[in-house]
């Protein structure tokens, strides 16, 4: 922990590069923070915090500029900023006329949420969720791989690829999509998924069994990537990084929808602000930032930003929890 000398100096050098991009010289800090000491206060506090590993030096002469750890604490330490009450309007204003299906709303929420934060903006659908099963089918795709068909209530339609280990004939296939079908029908997955594993243990042949559990396992190892991904604002990224390399990394990055998830994607952890070597991306340096939003019976999502380290974290989080809270009760009042 630091003292309140050393964190308003470290506070004044992260919102002065992240301002600038350029190294923060001792004289900068000094009229950022408002301290009353010296530049050789201020420039032996620096030493202090880069001994740390919460600053480093570029060049032997150049200023300083905050590591992952100087802008882990910052982060854990700041409070987020106040929007601007125009910025308040818009938000509230897109979300109470927007009436679209769910996959539009998500889709057009990414473009609000990057044009208001200037970076690229992710969110992460629901998934099935509370929605509720309204049938089931089992295709088979070979002798030991199948496709499940679960259809939702909402209408969405989720295709999972099955492999079962050992050869599965027509009959016990059969019976195995009707014992699921009717296991599943009217309940959620976690729902059916407890019904369907207690039925297994109890009354079902070996083969059936087999063929039950390995469609139950695939459902459930799934459950998360049912949730559907959009990314909105890429044209963001040559502002955000000078070197084309960089930019080139960001676009490869985005297209990779897995990592994209992995990045994002946090339920039930309240608003996340991941940076650097957290994110255990290489090529690029990154933070995220995000939040979950409730939709409604539908489960849980996630909104956030891909940015830069060098991002207004502040105004960012702020931003998104404005956007995630107005996607929710949006979702949870339709």
């Amino acid at each position: 922990m630091l003292d309140d000398r050393r964190a308003r100096i470290l506070q004044a050098l992260v919102e002065e590069y992240i301002r600038t991009g350029q190294p923060v010289s001792s004289r900068a800090i000094l009229e950022a923070s408002g301290l009353k000491v010296s530049s050789a206060t201020i420039r032996n506090d620096l030493a202090k915090l880069e001994s740390y590993g919460f600053v480093g030096q570029p060049h032997t002469s150049a200023g300083r500029v905050p590591t992952d750890q100087g802008y882990r604490y910052y982060v854990d330490h700041c409070s987020p900023a106040r929007l601007r009450s125009a910025t308040r309007a818009r938000i509230e204003s897109f979300f109470t006329e927007m009436h679209r299906e769910l996959s539009k709303l998500l889709q057009e929420t990414t473009g609000l949420l990057s044009d208001l934060s200037t970076y690229p903006a992710v969110v992460v659908g629901p998934g099935l969720g509370a929605d509720r099963v309204v049938a089931l089918h089992l295709v088979p795709l070979g002798p030991t791989v199948l496709l499940a068909v679960t259809i939702a209530e909402s209408g969405r339609v989720v295709r999972d690829v099955v492999r079962l280990g050992r050869d599965v004939s027509e009959a016990d296939l059969n019976r195995a999509e009707r014992i699921l079908a009717k296991v599943y029908n009217d309940r959620t997955l976690e729902e059916g998924r407890t019904r369907a594993l207690a039925l297994a243990e109890e009354e079902l042949v070996d083969s059936v069994r087999h063929v039950v559990r390995a469609v139950v396992d695939t459902l459930t190892s799934a459950e998360t990537t049912t949730q559907d991904l959009y990314v909105g604002g890429t044209s963001q990224l040559a502002s955000l990084w000078e070197d084309l390399a960089q930019v080139h990394s960001m676009l490869a990055l985005l297209e990779r929808e897995t990592v994209v998830r992995q990045m994002v994607n946090q339920p039930g952890a309240g608003t996340s602000v991941r940076i650097g070597a957290e994110l255990n991306v290489d090529g690029v340096e990154l933070a995220v930032v995000s939040s979950d939003y409730e939709a409604g019976g539908h489960g849980i999502g996630r909104v956030g930003v891909i940015g830069p380290m060098r991002m207004d974290y502040r105004r960012t989080i702020k931003l998104v929890e404005e956007v995630s809270e107005g996607l929710g009760e949006s979702l949870g009042s339709g």
